[in-house]
C-alpha cells in the first residue's frame, strides 16, 4: 500500500458530488491555468480529414499538468484508475483511444496540448479519453484526460470545462492501493530491451532517449546510451529485421539544412551501433526528415531540445 495524492475539484453550484481524481504520492502538479467565462472544444472522436469532431463547454476552464517520476510506468496503468474514478463519480465516458486509434500526429496537432517539458508527448505511445457528467441542473461538466510518457516519467494532462469552481484544488493524502501493472499491460519499463520490443513491435518505432549531440554538430557525443544498447540487443536477439534510423532537428535554419543534418545525426548513430556493438549494416539504414515531424512546439527552447532527436523505426520483421 502507497499513499497518493488526490486532486479535489469542488464544483458549484453543488449540482453533483465533487470531483476526486486520486494520483500516486510521487505525481506532481507543475502546472496550472484557470480562465473564468471560457470555452474548451473537447475532443470526442478520432481526426479524420474532416477534422476532430468535438463537443463545446463553457464556463470556466481548468487546465492542470501532472508527472508521475515512475520508470516503468505505462500509460494504462496511470488511464485506468482514473477512468474508473470518474465512472464511479457518474461520469459517461465519450470517447477512449490509443495514439493511432486517435488519429496519430494529426490528433495531437489538433487538440491542447500544454508544452514542454512541463508535458512532453511520444507520438508512437499516448492515451486520450474524454468525458462527461451532467448535473442535477442539467448542466454538463467535461473532463479529458491526455497522457504519455518517457523512459522517465509519465505526464498526465487534465482539462475540465463547464463549471464554475467555488473553491481552489486542494491536496490531500489517501490510503488507496498502488496501481500495479497487470500482464495485459505489457513489460514495465525497468526491463528496458523488452520494454524496447514491445514499443517497437506494437508502434512501429521508438525515440531513442538520451542521446546527445552538439548544437549544430552531427557528431554523437560519448555516451554510453541505453537506449542504443537496448536497440543492439533487440537487433542481435532478431537477426533478420531491419531498422532505419531518422533524425530529427527543431526549426532553425532552412529545410534543407536540416533533412542533411538530421540525416548526418542518424548516421552517426548507426556508425555507433556498427563499431561498438557489432550490429550488421544490413539492418541499418539512415533518413533525415528536418523539422518535418515535430512532438512539440519550436516557439520555446525546451520545445526544440525535445524535437532534436533520433528515432529507430522498424521496417522489416522477416
Amino acid at each position: 500500500m502507497i499513499r497518493r495524492a488526490a486532486i479535489l475539484f469542488a464544483l458549484w453550484p453543488f449540482a453533483c458530488p465533487a470531483l476526486t481524481l486520486e494520483f500516486p504520492q510521487n505525481a506532481r502538479m507543475v502546472d496550472q491555468t484557470t480562465t473564468a467565462d471560457s470555452s474548451y472544444d473537447m475532443p470526442i472522436g478520432p481526426w479524420t480529414e474532416a477534422g476532430i469532431p468535438t463537443e463545446r463547454a463553457e464556463g470556466e476552464v481548468r487546465q492542470q499538468i501532472w508527472q508521475i517520476d515512475a520508470p516503468g510506468v505505462t500509460t494504462l496503468q496511470i488511464l485506468s484508475p482514473l477512468r474508473q474514478q470518474l465512472r464511479r463519480e457518474g461520469y459517461d465516458i465519450l470517447f477512449d483511444c490509443t495514439d493511432t486509434q486517435c488519429g496519430g500526429f494529426d490528433f495531437r496537432f489538433g487538440t491542447l496540448v500544454a508544452a514542454a517539458p512541463d508535458f512532453l508527448i511520444d507520438l508512437g505511445d499516448y492515451r486520450y479519453m474524454a468525458a462527461r457528467r451532467n448535473g442535477n441542473d442539467g448542466e454538463a461538466e467535461v473532463i479529458s484526460l491526455l497522457i504519455s510518457r518517457t523512459a522517465e516519467r509519465g505526464f498526465v494532462q487534465v482539462i475540465r470545462a463547464g463549471a464554475t469552481q467555488a473553491t481552489d484544488t486542494e491536496l490531500a493524502t489517501t490510503n488507496a492501493p498502488a496501481v500495479r501493472q497487470t500482464q495485459a499491460d505489457g513489460p514495465a519499463m525497468t526491463n528496458a530491451p523488452e520494454d524496447f520490443r514491445t514499443r517497437l513491435e506494437e508502434t512501429g518505432h521508438a525515440v531513442l532517449d538520451g542521446l546527445n549531440f552538439a548544437s549544430g554538430s552531427a557528431q554523437l557525443g560519448p555516451g554510453p546510451y541505453d537506449s542504443l544498447r537496448d536497440l543492439a540487443d533487440y537487433l542481435r536477439a532478431n537477426p533478420s529485421r531491419t531498422v532505419a534510423l531518422v533524425g530529427h532537428t527543431d526549426a532553425s535554419g532552412s529545410l534543407e539544412a536540416n533533412i542533411s543534418l538530421s540525416k548526418l545525426r542518424a548516421g552517426s548513430v548507426l556508425e555507433r551501433l556498427v563499431a561498438e556493438y557489432a550490429i550488421p549494416r544490413s539492418q541499418l539504414d539512415a533518413q533525415g526528415m528536418g523539422y518535418l515531424a515535430p512532438l512539440t512546439t519550436n516557439l520555446t527552447q525546451e520545445g526544440r531540445e525535445a524535437n532534436r532527436r533520433v528515432e529507430v523505426i522498424l521496417t522489416s520483421t522477416e
